[in-house]
């Protein structure tokens, strides 16, 4: 049986692919799409053509970019526009921000594992759950209750690994750092302990791996043309799919009513520190808010925050490992800041010595991680869609409903935004003259996106910013202080109990 499912499945690949080859090549030849125009991007294929290199896609894109900074793909009744041009990246994220959106076919393709959260939305719904969730928060609460429970994760994390190294155990450090992070998210938002990182739920981790194999299932979307039949036959990638919704919807319901029953059991219960506790006291006073709102709330703020700290840490650390002069420095910047850590029984007040005031001070580390970003960005790829016709600063028009796309990953390597040393990684690069560190552009760099994104980390310093009366616009992700502040404390705690300079 599985011999005559394996023959099925090679077949009906090979058949896809020559009915995309097909279709490709129907679209070249008789959907213009002002192919030849100069006021179009140049055409570099159609769509379907990204599937062929769909698990190297982003250094292909790179490899394109260093010849056309702005370049495109057909499709049946779009085109798709892909750039590093800085300059179309400010007009689509801040000057003409209005004019596009996430639009209709990416809500779609999203929709069933994002609801209607954050990341789904746009106009008014998007706006409604901000303004909500700014009443939440204050700078002080989201700031001390973050540090708290990044410091004892961080801890924590060093202890599973001190037992690894002293069993002689190989480990996969980013598994280890995105349960760490979906613990310290956990936390954070809902004020559980999950406790993936030291394997004491199964519950937690089967949670774990029904969230990464739905945004590897939603991802494949994207390049799948055929994923709304497999959805309506439910089969293949699709049935595997709906099976993982329905265990991560009834994982966080479940969470939801337990902590709801907290409050009920509790009436004077006001703890502010985790976000679900504070949503939950609100939905006493809007009946819209009802469970399945506040889920798909919940689910945007685990999705968009479990996985690019743990991604950013580990693209760090190896860099550090191929970079051993600057680990050096950096190791040497923790133990002038910080002191020394000098054996285990005094990890807990090394950890304690860590704060908002101690991380202002590691300006190298906030310049080696910068530089991580920009060579990994948690997002490699990123767009919009245009809700009217339009020309970018480049001159290239693009009609209502094209998608234009930057790209973060491609961008960090370009010559011709970053200089002839864009491929190396350079930590100087972000510091001035006195050491200290000196930002660049957010449409140069771009990791952040540049734009009020709906990420969780943005979205959670939007709350900070509303509440202490700063501004927000959309020209500015302001994730970046709390995204910095869990990078900082992990990285200076593993790196200070683990590595010395002589």
């Amino acid at each position: 049986m599985d011999f005559l499912h394996i023959i099925f499945t090679s077949l009906a690949t090979t058949l896809l692919l020559i009915v995309l080859a097909l279709l490709s090549l129907i679209l070249r030849i008789f959907i213009g799409k002002s192919i030849k125009s100069p006021q179009h991007p140049p055409v570099i294929g159609t769509v379907f053509e990204q599937i062929f290199y769909f698990n190297k896609l982003h250094d292909y894109f790179t490899d394109i970019a260093f010849k056309h900074p702005t370049f495109r793909y057909l499709s049946p009744d779009q085109s798709d526009l892909y750039t590093t041009d800085t300059r179309n990246i400010e007009h689509i994220l801040k000057t003409n921000f209005d004019n596009y959106s996430k639009g209709e076919g990416n809500k779609d393709i999203i929709a069933d594992l994002f609801g209607n959260g954050i990341f789904a939305v746009d106009g008014v719904m998007w706006k409604q759950q901000r303004k909500l969730a700014s009443f939440e928060f204050s700078t002080r609460v989201l700031r001390d209750f973050s540090c708290s429970v990044f410091r004892k994760n961080a801890a924590k994390l060093v202890g599973v690994v001190s037992t690894l190294a002293e069993a002689n155990k190989v480990f996969d450090v980013q598994n280890l750092l995105m349960q760490s992070a979906l613990d310290s998210i956990f936390k954070v938002g809902f004020g559980v302990d999950l406790n993936c990182l030291e394997g004491s739920s199964k519950e937690g981790s089967t949670f774990i791996k029904a969230i990464d194999d739905s945004n590897a299932f939603i991802y494949w979307r994207y390049v799948d043309p055929l994923w709304k039949l497999k959805r309506f036959l439910n089969i293949g990638c699709e049935a595997a799919l709906r099976n993982n919704i329905r265990l991560i919807n009834e994982f966080v319901l479940n969470l939801i009513i337990k902590r709801r029953e907290q409050l009920e059991a509790n009436q004077h219960y006001n703890e502010k520190e985790d976000i679900l506790s504070r949503f939950l006291i609100e939905s006493k006073k809007d009946a819209s808010m009802n469970d399945k709102y506040l889920m798909d709330i919940i689910l945007n703020f685990i999705l968009a925050g479990k996985d690019s700290s743990a991604n950013t840490l580990s693209w760090f650390f190896y860099m550090l490992c191929k970079n051993p002069l600057v680990q050096e420095k950096v190791v040497t910047e923790i133990e002038n800041v910080v002191g020394n850590q000098e054996n285990e029984s005094r990890i807990k007040d090394f950890v304690e010595k860590i704060n908002d005031q101690v991380l202002e001070k590691m300006h190298y580390l906030h310049a080696a991680l910068t530089e991580t970003l920009r060579l990994y960005p948690a997002v490699p790829l990123d767009g919009r869609v245009a809700d009217m016709d339009d020309i970018l600063p480049d001159g290239f028009k693009l009609k209502k409903g094209d998608g234009v796309y930057y790209l973060s990953y491609a961008m960090g390597r370009m010559p011709y935004i970053w200089g002839d040393d864009a491929d190396d990684f350079r930590p100087e690069r972000w510091l001035n003259d006195n050491g200290v560190f000196q930002s660049e552009t957010p449409f140069k760099f771009i990791a952040f996106h540049a734009v009020v994104c709906g990420c969780a980390d943005c979205w959670l310093q939007q709350l900070v910013m509303a509440e202490s009366g700063g501004s927000v616009g959309p020209q500015t992700c302001l994730g970046r202080d709390f995204a910095y502040r869990q990078l900082k404390i992990f990285s200076s705690v593993l790196l200070g109990c683990y590595v010395q300079v002589e």
